[in-house]
């Protein structure tokens, strides 16, 4: 059986009228067009041409009809996937979905997800206390398959669809996971998950004192609510005698930029310069700024990061770290760097656009480079994790809530692992305590 290419005419008299009546009502307005301007816009309109008639051809010609709105959202979807990882066109489901996470609750398995530079679904970091969580999904694991199907090339969108549903039912993911350390050359081992999928409920602050008088204030996600609920978390931690803190930003994937900004304005006061960011323009530099007063300015720090914190956890890392008011400790960090603008559209689809770039008060950009394994805030005190001991210290930190009691780890005492980075912190703090009580004997 064979085949035969169609080729349609070109309409020449009706693309003619369309930009006379372009320039038409241009003049009119007063407007004036520059040659130049013209001739990017007349280049823009033959390019943007092609796929007006791609989608005229496959609405005529293609064995089986095809909805209209699912072409045109093939088109968005592909043509944002060509920007970078974060850049998202959504449909209105997935759209309204993103819209209740930044309110603190949403239905799913609790993962923040990208796509990675070989175009499969990346793990940012799961979210405490979660489904995904519970059963050891990692950060930076690759899920290659939901319920059998490949996600190679898969969109967010479609992604995002398969992996939420209704409470109480099951997905399957198949996960890779990379080998660890300098066995670079190793084959990446594949994991197999069932998760039951849960109304996700963010708690973004947890806190407890750790003795010695160190407080421990842990932040999951910058959510709106999160500077409200640190300050009440350190205002407790004060009235229980702290004067030293550990601030963990472990897999924390980010959030609001204006959460980060006020998380940190609580560290750092006097207008001091928390983040800017850069966009294409040279005029589109923007300053984020502290408060003119910081309630915890002045409480001794120790911050602690790994690779799966990102976006508004190296904000804060970042100016932490730049001005000196914190020492981290821990991993590296993600590396995501870049601002996203959500834009609503008008059928309730959404476009999140990568605007700008984020820059600690330094100057640093710690955009991720895949390739040469290089970006991210790298930390003052570098402690390595065993991925087998970070996926038991995640069990760990997961609590089992009593009515009437405390929170208790999930995790029973004697399965438990020692927290490296954690200890370290301590270490540091208390010396700093006892450094500050010496004699100084001069000669």
């Amino acid at each position: 059986m064979g085949s035969y290419t169609h080729t349609r005419m070109p309409r020449p008299a009706k693309e003619s009228m369309k930009k006379l009546a372009l320039s038409a009502a241009l003049a009119f307005a007063g407007i004036q067009i520059l040659p130049a301007a013209v001739a990017a816009a007349d280049r823009t309109y033959e390019q943007l041409k092609i796929i007006v008639d791609i989608l005229d051809y496959i609405k005529e010609n293609y064995v089986d009809e095809i909805e209209t709105q699912k072409l045109i959202y093939g088109a968005a979807s592909g043509m944002v996937k060509t920007l970078d990882p974060f850049s998202q066109f959504m449909e209105p489901e997935v759209h309204k979905d993103i819209k209740t996470e930044t309110e603190g609750q949403f239905g799913g398995l609790g993962i923040r997800i990208a796509m990675d530079k070989d175009g499969w679904l990346s793990v940012i970091t799961p979210l405490p206390g979660t489904p995904a969580f519970r059963l050891g999904v990692l950060p930076n694991d690759r899920i290659i398959k939901i319920e059998g199907e490949s996600t190679k090339d898969m969109s967010l969108t479609d992604a995002v669809k398969k992996l939420r549903g209704t409470p109480g039912t099951k997905v399957a993911i198949t996960v890779a996971r990379e080998p660890e350390g300098d066995s670079k050359n190793a084959a990446w081992t594949t994991h197999e998950f069932t998760i039951v999928r849960e109304i996700i409920k963010i708690e973004s602050v947890r806190s407890r004192m750790l003795g010695d008088k160190i407080g421990y204030t842990r932040i999951t996600e910058f959510s709106a609510h999160t500077p409200e609920d640190l300050k009440k978390a350190l205002n407790d931690l004060r009235k229980d005698g702290m004067n030293s803190l550990v601030l963990d930003l472990r897999n924390n994937p980010g959030g609001l930029l204006s959460a980060a900004v006020e998380v940190s304005s609580t560290f750092i006061g006097e207008g001091t310069l928390i983040v800017y960011t850069q966009g294409r323009r040279s005029d589109s530099r923007q300053d984020f700024r502290a408060d003119s007063k910081a309630p915890y300015g002045a409480i001794p720090m120790v911050l602690l990061t790994n690779r799966g914190s990102a976006s508004g956890s190296e904000i804060v890392a970042g100016a932490l770290q730049d001005h000196r008011r914190a020492v981290v400790i821990g991993d590296r960090t993600f590396g995501k760097f870049s601002v996203q603008s959500v834009i609503p559209l008008a059928d309730g689809s959404g476009l999140r656009l990568t605007v700008a770039r984020y820059y600690t008060p330094l100057g640093r950009s710690i955009a991720r480079d895949e390739k040469k394994d290089t970006g991210g805030i790298s930390p003052d005190i570098q402690v390595l994790v065993p991925r087998e001991t970070e996926i038991k210290l995640m069990g760990q930190t997961d609590e089992i809530y009593t009515p009437g009691g405390k929170p208790k780890s999930a995790t029973k005492p004697e399965d438990q692992v020692k927290d490296e980075v954690l200890e370290r912190a301590m270490e540091i703090l208390k010396a700093r305590e006892v450094l500050a009580n010496l004699k100084v004997h001069e000669g």
